[in-house]
């Protein structure tokens, strides 16, 4: 069983939208923390977004902010990438991670999440 599916992505327009999802299963949400991370050809892996499971605060990155929005349902323990006002920038492998008993000082850091997602790329051209 994978612990995370990704679904969504492809391509887009500048100034256009995308949706991305991912879905967690065998993985136990204690003090959790899901999101994205990001990584463009010769470029590292970047921080996102990720949203603190246990009462929903939303963490994100300079550079999407106000253009990028993580929802999810607690339920389907799932997570949404809603990407408006798409630049060309923004191309990219687009991983969901899950992380447990993640602090808040750690957040923006890849190395306290321990499930990544097989990747979904991202597209947007000018």
């Amino acid at each position: 069983q994978v612990p995370l599916v990704e679904s969504g992505g492809g391509w887009a327009q500048a100034g256009g939208s995308l949706r991305l999802s991912c879905a967690a299963s065998g993985i136990t949400f204690n003090s959790a923390a899901m999101g994205w991370f990001r990584q463009a050809p010769g470029n590292e892996r970047e921080f996102v977004t990720t949203m603190k499971w246990n009462g929903g605060h939303t963490y994100y990155s300079d550079s999407v902010k106000g253009r990028f929005t993580i929802t999810r349902d607690k339920d389907k323990k799932t997570v949404y990438l809603q990407m408006n006002s798409l630049k060309p920038e923004d191309t990219a492998v687009y991983y969901c991670v899950v992380g447990t008993g993640v602090i808040t000082s750690s957040l923006r850091n890849g190395a306290a999440y321990a499930y990544w997602g097989q990747g979904t790329q991202v597209t947007v051209s000018s």
